[in-house]
């Protein structure tokens, strides 16, 4: 064999093995690549890896559902009707709440609510107070012509400023003029008696529409307002031209105290008048029968009082209640036929001088003192004044007595 062909076979054999072992190492670093590639899987890092993987996958399937108008419309009407939901709950709740507590206001703890108050603070969230408790609640019924009769009361026989409030917190006597709105709310009328309250601070506002023909009505409401805000013993009505003695009263009413359903008044059964034209005409007069008849007993208009349990049943059945011509014949109509206890106090009903002063001289005062032929003090205004100074008692009385 010659020098050349031995040199290039020597040669094809070098690269046959540098080939060789090219191809051992390329396999070997593929096996070492692998290995360590799947120890890097099992370490910590390689499980935070795995982990965000998974998440990202996640992410894009997520993606690719809210890609698919369908699946997302369907979501969220899901997520509508969960809100729905939610919010009937908590409406549910909502009037469970207001209906406990609604409850409540029409027990001992009551707290008003009714469409029938006008709050001297609007803004008073009165159905959260426990009210408190009072003796007697005086409403004194008036109308928009009666500033000056108004004004005589206050320079007589009602306390004023500092003195009601004291009145009102250490005897538990509340006292205010009652009065509704005009035909036309708003109107000059209204704002009259508006001004008069931010002078005073002594007005009971109804939901009610002023009228003559509408005193039934007004009495009824007048009831039902002051015992849904005013949790007392008592609730007394009396009329703008007739005189008061506070202590007397509290007196005369704190002995019936006990007695659950009591109506007080001096007590009368007048003809029912069929005549039209007549001032106390009844024109539901073929109710009480023939001509001739009388009505029932019931107490006269000027000044009567009846107990809580009676002014209670008076707003839970005011839609129900029958008016008449007559506030005073209505009145005593709503309790026929429950178990009351009517009261004839002449002390009631005084007349004036001399009358109410040889009383109040015996040691026997008056509660009430008006005139009969006028149904209140005839000129009251020039004359309640005078029946004061003579009949009127101390006006420390009413501080020195418990009721």
């Amino acid at each position: 064999m010659s020098v050349k062909n031995r040199g290039g076979s020597e040669l094809a054999s070098r690269n046959a093995f540098s080939r060789n072992w090219v191809l051992l190492l390329c396999l070997g670093s593929f096996c070492a690549g692998m290995f360590f590639t799947n120890r890097m899987w099992l370490v910590p890092g390689g499980e935070r890896s795995s982990k965000f993987f998974r998440v990202a996958d996640a992410q894009m399937k997520i993606k690719s559902e809210d890609c698919n108008p369908q699946r997302n419309g369907y979501k969220a009407s899901i997520i509508e009707n969960s809100r729905t939901r939610l919010s009937i709950q908590e409406l549910n709740d909502t009037i469970a709440d207001l209906e406990r507590k609604l409850a409540a206001a029409m027990d001992d703890n009551e707290s008003v609510s009714k469409g029938s108050i006008s709050l001297e603070n609007p803004k008073t969230d009165y159905l959260n107070l426990k009210r408190r408790k009072y003796f007697m609640v005086i409403g004194i019924n008036t109308a928009f012509s009666s500033r000056k009769r108004r004004d005589s009361i206050r320079s007589t026989w009602m306390p004023q400023g500092e003195k009601r409030t004291k009145l009102e917190e250490e005897k538990g006597i509340i006292i205010r003029f009652v009065i509704g709105h005009s035909s036309t709310s708003g109107g000059i009328l209204d704002k009259a008696v508006a001004a008069e309250e931010l002078m005073n601070r002594d007005f009971l506002r109804l939901n009610h529409v002023e009228g003559y023909l509408e005193l039934s009505a007004k009495t009824k409401t007048y009831f039902a307002t002051a015992v849904a805000f005013w949790d007392a013993e008592f609730y007394v009505k009396v009329d703008d031209d007739v005189h008061v003695n506070l202590a007397t009263l509290g007196s005369t009413l704190a002995a019936h105290r006990r007695k659950p359903r009591v109506y007080i008044g001096c007590m009368k059964s007048g003809p029912v008048l069929s005549q039209k034209g007549l001032k106390y005409h009844e024109p539901e007069h073929w109710i009480f029968g023939g001509e001739g008849n009388k009505y029932f007993r019931h107490a006269t208009g000027q000044l009567y009082a009846i107990s809580k349990d009676l002014a209670k049943y008076i707003l839970k059945n005011q839609n129900m209640l029958h008016k008449y011509a007559n506030e005073d014949v209505s009145l005593g109509s709503w309790f026929i036929g429950l178990d009351v206890e009517h009261v004839d106090d002449r002390k009631l009903c005084c007349g004036t001088p001399p009358d109410c002063e040889l009383k109040a001289q015996s040691g026997n005062p008056c509660v009430a003192s008006f005139d009969w032929k006028c149904s209140g003090i005839c000129k009251s205004v020039e004359r309640i004044m005078e029946v004061h100074s003579r009949c009127g008692e101390d006006e420390n009385d009413v501080w020195s007595r418990s009721f």
